[in-house]
C-alpha cells in the first residue's frame, strides 16, 4: 500500500498527521506529504482512516 497526496487538493488541515504521522507530515507550505513511501502493515488502517477523513479527499492509496 502507497499513500498519495494531491498537494493541488490538499488544505493543509492536517488530520492525516495527526491521524498517522508516521506516514503524513505537514510540510512548511502548509500541505501534507508522505514521509513513508512503504509503511508498514500495521499503518494500513490509519491511512485507509486518512482517505476516509480528509475533507478534501486529497489522499488516495495505490498498490505498492
Amino acid at each position: 500500500m502507497k499513500a498519495i497526496v494531491d498537494r493541488d487538493l490538499c488544505i493543509g488541515c492536517g488530520i492525516c498527521e495527526q491521524t498517522c504521522p508516521e506516514v503524513f507530515r505537514m510540510g512548511e507550505d502548509g500541505l501534507a506529504y508522505v514521509i513513508d513511501d512503504d509503511p508498514p502493515h500495521e499503518a494500513y488502517d490509519d491511512i485507509a482512516a486518512c482517505v476516509e477523513m480528509c475533507p478534501v479527499a486529497a489522499i488516495s492509496i495505490a498498490p505498492a
